[in-house]
C-alpha cells in the first residue's frame, strides 16, 4: 500500500519534470537498490519505459546501491543527499555515472512530505508533525554524535586504547618538524660533500 502511494507521487513528479524525464532516458534499463540498515526494508528502483518503477525486489543485480540507517534514508528526503552520503549517513556503491544520475533524479523526485500530509490531515497539523520529525532526527543524529565522542573519550583516556585527538594532532606536527629538519639536514649535508668535492 505504501510502495503504490510512493509510485502515484514519483509518477506525477515525472510528469511535471522534464529534466526528470531525460534522466529516466539516460538510465533505461538500469536500477538502484535502496536498503535499510539493522531491517529487513529494501526498495528497488527501476528506470523503464520513461518510469521510475518502485519495486520490493528484482531478479537482476544492483547498477547501484544506496546503503543507510532508516534515518538516514529518511534525512536523504528533506536534506541535500549529496550532504548525507558526504557525511557517511548513507553509502553509495556501483556505477558512479548512473549513482549521479539516480541521485539527481531522486533530488528532483522527493516528495515533499509535508504537503502530501497538509492534503490528509490539514496545514497546521502537517507543519507540526514535520517540525516534529525535523526536530527528532536533529535530536537522534546529535545523540549519536555525542555517543560516539563519549566512546572516544572512554577509550582514549580510561582504557588507554585510543590516542587523545589532541595528542595524535601533536604527534603529528612533531612528526612534521622532524621531517622537515632531516630534510634540511640531509641538504646542508649534501652541499659539504659537493664542496669538499670541488676542494
Amino acid at each position: 500500500m505504501f510502495t503504490e502511494r510512493l509510485q502515484a507521487l514519483v509518477d506525477r513528479g515525472v510528469e511535471g519534470s522534464p529534466r526528470a524525464r531525460e534522466l529516466l532516458a539516460q538510465l533505461e534499463g538500469r536500477n538502484m537498490q535502496v536498503l535499510a540498515r539493522y531491517t529487513p526494508w529494501q526498495l528497488w528502483l527501476l528506470a523503464e519505459r520513461g518510469q521510475l518503477r518502485l519495486l520490493r525486489e528484482s531478479t537482476s543485480a544492483a547498477n547501484v546501491q544506496l546503503t543507510g540507517t532508516p534515518m538516514a534514508l529518511l534525512a536523504l528526503l528533506r536534506e541535500d543527499p549529496a550532504a548525507v552520503i558526504r557525511r557517511g549517513d548513507a553509502t553509495l556503491s556501483g556505477d558512479a555515472e548512473a549513482g549521479q544520475r539516480f541521485q539527481e533524479l531522486a533530488q528532483l523526485l522527493r516528495p515533499d512530505l509535508e504537503a502530501g500530509l497538509a492534503r490528509v490531515i490539514g496545514d497546521i497539523p502537517a507543519h507540526g508533525a514535520g517540525s516534529l520529525l525535523r526536530k527528532a532526527m536533529a535530536y537522534a543524529r546529535s545523540s549519536l554524535e555525542t555517543q560516539a565522542r563519549n566512546l572516544g573519550e572512554y577509550l582514549a583516556h580510561e582504557r588507554q586504547l585510543l590516542v587523545p585527538r589532541s595528542e595524535a594532532a601533536q604527534f603529528l606536527e612533531d612528526v612534521d618538524a622532524l621531517r622537515e629538519s632531516t630534510d634540511r639536514l640531509a641538504a646542508r649535508i649534501a652541499r659539504l660533500e659537493a664542496a669538499r668535492s670541488g676542494n
